[in-house]
């Protein structure tokens, strides 16, 4: 397995991999009709403007096995000027999940953050139906801050709890189930 930065040549498997695990993870939260529509439409668009204009606060790693993407973590560094960098985005392919794969993502945006962000603190939200995320963060160091109400994508609106790593450098030491 290669972990490198994504590039325009990624958006399409991004896309299908973020859209493959928004339905098989979010359903219940987003709305049925968006995740059985056009919700690689709408990943492939976010994609292709992330990856074709990329800003210098982004930071985009795949994980990379046998020329197949199969995970994916996307940072904003500096996002919050308390919470610190945003992990925006974390996917692993359904059937290689605990395996390790995503906390190894985990510590490549934990690197980001070291090397590039000016405010060394690292944060996300994870909705509060997905309680297997709400675990994996947590065996990570993660610890609950707060919570916030967004609107879902498709419509309606969804409950994130808030989990932040005032040091983000222990993630690259972190377990790896």
């Amino acid at each position: 397995m290669e972990f490198r930065r994504a590039n325009v040549q990624d958006i399409e498997a991004i896309a299908a991999l973020h859209a493959k695990s928004w339905r098989n993870n979010y359903r219940g939260a987003y709305s049925d009709a968006f995740l059985d529509g056009n919700v690689v439409d709408d990943r492939r668009a976010v994609w292709s403007e992330r990856l074709t204009h990329p800003s210098s606060v982004d930071d985009t790693v795949v994980a990379e096995r046998n020329g197949s993407i199969i995970g994916f973590v996307h940072t904003i560094l500096d996002q919050d000027p308390v919470l610190g960098a945003l992990l925006d985005n974390l996917h692993v392919a359904h059937d290689i999940k605990r395996t390790g794969i995503g906390t190894q993502l985990m510590a490549q945006s934990a690197s980001a953050v070291m090397a590039r962000g000016t405010l060394k603190r690292l944060y996300l939200a994870v909705l509060e139906a997905n309680a297997p995320a709400q675990a994996f963060y947590e065996a990570r160091g993660g610890e609950r801050v707060g919570q916030e109400i967004s609107e879902a994508p498709g419509g309606g609106s969804v409950v994130g709890f808030l989990y932040a790593w005032e040091d983000p450098s222990v993630l690259l030491q972190a377990p790896t189930s």
